[in-house]
């Protein structure tokens, strides 16, 4: 027999061909009784089953009772953080399904190096989107200090700092710019400024010398975290401002990473505690008009309240990871159990959450990132638990799976190559054997993972994490 499609006379062979399976497009919900042919890393036809003769010179995957997704991002990842990991990683996303991943920090030639290993190696690497290092001001806060803050920015002190190291990015291939905490007004302007110019995102932190409307209006296309949005939102946020100003210019010649931290914990509780929903709703307005938008990451930011990395079942994926590392965690997350959260990180929880919901029901778009392997965070599991969190916050499991296929791929325009089942799209796809419409925690029950059309079976992902298992 041969392969009919849409026009009779239409022949595929060597092609594969997912049949009779349940399609979940992002924006429009469950499609049954679909097949989809797929050929040189692309999806070349979606049709009703009924409407197709399948060839047995073609590789046929029966799809019945299973689910085909788009690939997955996690759109906040970091290579440079533990680079011992980093070898690790593009197995364990693609292992857990995720097929692309923007790295938010770190040196240039480390991270540039994943890039282009992903662009040689397309069926076999997660998409990697680089910003190179964290454009921060004086003093810069991953400055490689400590353990906690290695060496993943640049401290720029001048505005021609800022302009020679935005073109020299550039120059270097960058998918995107991000903005860090220390850069002045005038400096965040300028990267602002540049990054039009070069048709460049810039993503980041609110530098803790403006407030959130400032850097919305400069221009910023998302935040991450949300990080000191709490601070905009509080009745007194103009005086926690100058106040903010004032010990940034006493703390010039202070460890960045240290300096932060002190007014973190300064004006968190007093933001919080000051909270106004009045303000608050005038500040997610004014990120809604300008489309900036929010990458919560709230498996990293409510961890300390939540943890999830408590479970032996979580603990299991540390065996994927070098043995140091899985000991060191493990010895770690002991002593972090023996603290009991202050009735202010339950607070900040609290707030963070609900403030999730909120920015959805505003309008403003939200993209799934985990800031893996931070905070015990395994790279590719960790995804799954961020989609858990969002439909806790607030969105429905259709809207979580939006902001880790569609959304991210509307980001980076590149909404008519990825993030939907449609023909012509690049062939990143998941198969799976429950339905995450009716419980998002089904995008773990992974049958296959396609990558630009590369076929890798249950048995084949399997065998990819016992390898990272075996390998100490």
């Amino acid at each position: 027999t041969t392969t009919y499609c849409t026009t009779p006379n239409t022949y595929f062979s060597n092609a594969l061909c997912i049949d009779n399976i349940s399609i979940i497009d992002p924006e429009l919900g469950l499609i049954e009784n679909q097949t989809v042919i797929i050929k040189e890393g692309k999806i070349l036809q979606v049709l009703s089953s009924g409407k197709v003769n399948l060839s047995s010179k073609n590789r046929i995957i029966d799809g019945k009772d299973k689910f085909l997704i788009p690939g997955l991002w996690d759109t906040h990842v970091h290579f440079a953080y533990i680079e011992e990991i980093a070898p690790r990683m593009f197995d364990l996303f693609l292992a857990y399904g995720i097929t692309s991943v923007r790295d938010t920090g770190g040196e240039i030639h480390f991270t540039s190096a994943w890039k282009k290993k992903s662009l040689k190696n397309p069926t076999s690497s997660p998409r990697v989107m680089i910003a190179g290092p964290l454009l921060d001001g004086i003093p810069n806060v991953y400055d490689g200090s400590d353990h906690k803050h290695p060496p993943l920015s640049v401290g720029l002190a001048t505005i021609s700092d800022v302009r020679n190291k935005v073109n020299e990015l550039d120059s270097m291939g960058v998918d995107f710019l991000k903005a860090y905490e220390m850069l002045t007004p005038n400096q965040f302007e300028e990267v602002m400024r540049l990054a039009k110019e070069k048709g460049l995102n810039v993503t980041g932190h609110i530098p803790l010398s403006m407030d959130v409307i400032s850097a919305s209006n400069a221009g910023l296309n998302s935040m991450e975290h949300m990080r000191n949005l709490e601070l905009s939102c509080a009745i007194n946020s103009d005086e926690l401002l100058a106040q903010r100003q004032e010990i940034l210019a006493l703390g010039k010649r202070d460890i960045g990473g240290i300096l932060r931290s002190k007014i973190h914990t300064l004006q968190r509780p007093l933001a919080i505690a000051n909270y106004d929903p009045q303000r608050a709703q005038e500040v997610l307005d004014v990120l809604a008009k300008n489309e900036t938008w929010q990458i919560p990451t709230l498996a990293l930011t409510t961890g300390f309240t939540e943890r999830p990395f408590a479970s032996s079942k979580w603990q299991e994926t540390f065996k994927y990871l070098p043995e140091n590392i899985e000991l060191n965690w493990k010895k770690e997350i002991d002593e972090l159990m023996t603290k009991t959260p202050t009735p202010f990180n339950e607070k900040y929880t609290e707030w963070l959450t609900n403030m999730v919901g909120q920015v959805h029901r505003t309008g403003i778009e939200i993209m799934a990132g985990t800031d893996c392997p931070i905070f015990y965070l395994t790279p590719g599991r960790s995804l799954h638990k961020e989609l858990e969190v969002l439909v806790k916050a607030g969105l429905t499991p259709l809207e979580a799976l939006q902001t880790a296929t569609i959304n991210p791929a509307k980001y980076f325009n590149l909404e008519k190559e990825l993030g939907a089942v449609k023909e012509t799209m690049w062939a990143d796809l998941l198969i799976l054997d429950e339905n995450p419409l009716k419980d998002i925690r089904n995008t773990q029950k992974i049958n296959a993972v396609i990558k630009q059309g590369h076929y890798m079976g249950r048995s084949d992902l399997d065998e990819m994490l016992e390898k990272l298992a075996r390998y100490k």
